[in-house]
């Protein structure tokens, strides 16, 4: 900043003086400097920005957010269809555990306990541990959070293991409880010990939106002990409760629903009025056109395929609906958006593959799979599969069926589809010729546990060598050992395998080998 008037009329009299007042006035200056979003004036002042904490926002907001989204996943075929997508690529067929003490009977003894298990996992009967992930997950993305209680049961239950889970809606967390608690503090249904640890959560006994449930118990909850709880949701901040992954979507998914609808009316609208007929009697030089039906009775409301009588001269004029311009882009574009506030790109949202090619769907599909595999790690294992898996070592030693009540554990997420799978097998190939990559990743990325599929292509060849078969490179064909005979009784060449070529020089040949 130069100098002005006054600081020259100062510098003539005491030129230190000016100097350190042009610099404290420069140093000012750039103090008050700011970012242009933070700037205070007309275009900003609709703008509401609180500084409150995320804990507040969600206090606030969190249930009509959960019953908006609720709603919309329920009526609204976008949202719908987002929820499953992401359900559909986090969970898959399921992420599946395989012990990893290093004690290979010790891990082969628990893994056979936890498939039996698996069955019988749900407290409510009906699915298994699998399935119970995929219903845990859709409540974390439709509701934004869900919680997970154990269950102990007896040894006279009949159970591999003396345990089952239980998933509760985040409607049974009792948002009424917040405040200081003795020592600790209460957030929202969440008690705290004073380091800040969750200590108690306190449970309605039935779902309050439940109308025989919350006649026969009222509102009343009671605590859980925290150890007892697997809380699963989003973390974008601080916060002790999550919100649905919808939520900056939500008004968005609202107008595009009744954008849809007034489209739907218009056009229904201009499809009533077939024809209008201008008449000249004297009857019809009323105030307002006469409305009426085949037998002269007034109609009060259109309908399709209506005749209008007129006052006026004689004729009649057809109806000519006007075209739907725009609307494909608008909706196009609402779509984009709506993908982009579930995180799910919008050709998988839409099913649109019209505007893509090889290469723009595979860019696509990495960024969103890199996505998948943080919520996979970050989030869903920590959260609940790794409780649910202490949970079940804990009752398989308290029950004397293991040694150990801890048992290292590895999780195997399901594989995502290849685009191009021959291009993605031989990029595993070169990896693990390479030394890049092991063996049991690649057979571990694919969903599976890599010492069972060992052990199966161990047996399936011991099987083969027993049997004297020796499979040629071509899996169609399967000759006897030592037996030039194949399976294809012509020994014509396979429809990919080019035909021996009996010109070739010899020295070509060896050039060739």
């Amino acid at each position: 900043m130069s100098a002005n008037w006054f600081d020259h009329a100062i510098a003539a009299v005491a030129p230190r003086a000016a100097a350190r007042r042009v610099l404290a006035r420069q140093a000012f200056e750039t103090l008050t400097r700011a970012y242009d979003g933070a700037a205070r004036g007309r275009r900003t002042e609709s703008w509401r920005a609180p500084g409150s904490s995320a804990d507040t926002e969600v206090g606030v907001a969190g249930a009509l957010l959960r019953d908006r989204m609720r709603d919309l996943v329920r009526n609204n075929p976008h949202a719908a269809k987002a929820v499953a997508v992401l359900v559909n690529n986090i969970i898959g067929a399921g992420i599946m555990p395989r012990a990893a003490s290093g004690n290979d009977k010790l891990d082969r003894k628990v893994d056979a306990l936890f498939v039996q298990w698996s069955d019988t996992a749900d407290a409510d009967g009906q699915l298994d541990f699998y399935g119970l992930q995929t219903l845990i997950c859709r409540e974390m993305v439709e509701a934004g959070e869900v919680l997970v209680r154990r269950r102990l049961r007896r040894a006279s239950d009949g159970l591999p293991v003396p345990l089952q889970v239980q998933v509760l809606e985040a409607d049974f967390l009792d948002a009424t409880k917040s405040g200081a608690i003795g020592t600790g503090r209460l957030v929202q249904g969440i008690e705290f010990d004073p380091v800040g640890k969750r200590r108690v959560y306190w449970l309605h006994a039935e779902h309050p939106g439940d109308a025989y449930g919350a006649l026969q118990n009222g509102l009343q909850s009671r605590p859980v002990p925290a150890t007892e709880i697997a809380h699963v949701y989003e973390k974008q901040r601080t916060q002790a409760r999550g919100v649905p992954w919808g939520a900056p979507v939500i008004r968005s998914l609202r107008d595009l629903d009744d954008y849809e609808v007034a489209e739907l009316v218009r056009k229904k609208t201009e499809a009533c009025v077939t024809a209008i007929v201008f008449g000249d009697d004297e009857a019809q030089q009323g105030i307002a056109p006469s409305v009426v039906d085949a037998d002269g009775n007034r109609v009060e409301q259109f309908e399709p395929g209506l005749i209008a009588y007129a006052r006026g001269g004689k004729d009649i004029r057809f109806n000519q609906p006007s075209a739907t311009g725009g609307y494909a882009e608008y909706k196009r574009a609402s779509l984009h958006t709506i993908s982009a506030g579930f995180r799910v790109p919008y050709e998988l949202l839409t099913g649109d593959l019209s505007q893509v090619n090889y290469s723009s769907i595979r860019a696509g599909l990495v960024e969103f799979r890199r996505m998948i595999d943080a919520v996979q790690w970050q989030l869903f294992i920590p959260m609940f599969c790794a409780p649910s898996w202490r949970w079940f070592t804990e009752a398989a030693w308290a029950a004397g069926q293991i040694p150990t009540p801890e048992v290292p554990v590895e999780w195997s997420p399901p594989k995502f589809e290849a685009v191009d799978p021959q291009k993605d097998a031989m990029a595993n190939l070169l990896s693990i010729r390479s030394g890049t990559m092991t063996l049991a990743e690649v057979i571990a990325q694919q969903g599976r546990n890599p010492d069972a599929v060992l052990a199966e292509i161990a047996a399936t060849n011991a099987k083969l060598d027993d049997l004297g078969l020796v499979l040629d490179s071509d899996p169609r064909r399967v000759s006897k050992t030592g037996s030039a005979q194949t399976s294809d009784p012509t020994n014509e060449p396979a429809d990919d395998e080019p035909a021996a070529d009996t010109d070739t020089d010899p020295a070509q040949a060896d050039q060739q080998d």
